[in-house]
């Protein structure tokens, strides 16, 4: 089973960008649809971006449409989030998740990393 692991999360202003990374390890990364989701204090965990094994579908929620990019580098083991334009509202807890199905339910990704922090300050 893969293991995953968060960075890049951190403090910044309104309008500012930051790239998230989530590490693979263990076993066929390429094997699996990568989602990143988030957490805002007192809410539920919402689904941000998702892509599929290959990077050939991507799907998206429409509160980061033409904001955030998903890609990721299999070569790598690795799963990236570009976010653009951030907003305070973009402050959450942000998670990479992986599972069997490219999907928005949180319920359907087996695998989960412990998350990072974004903060962004108006």
């Amino acid at each position: 089973q893969v293991q995953l692991a968060e960075s890049g999360g951190g403090l910044v202003q309104a309008g500012g960008s930051l790239r998230l990374s989530c590490a693979a390890s263990g076993r066929s990364f390429s094997s699996y649809e990568m989602a990143w989701f988030r957490q805002a204090p007192g809410k539920e965990r919402e689904f941000v971006e998702g892509i599929s094994r290959t990077g050939g579908i991507i799907t998206y929620a429409d509160s980061v449409k033409g904001r955030f990019t998903i890609s990721r580098d299999n070569a790598k083991n690795t799963l990236y989030l570009q976010m653009n334009s951030l907003k305070p509202e973009d402050t959450a807890v942000y998670y990479c998740a992986a599972g069997a199905v490219l999907s928005k339910r949180d319920e359907d990704y087996d695998v989960w990393g412990q998350g990072t922090q974004v903060t962004v300050s108006s």
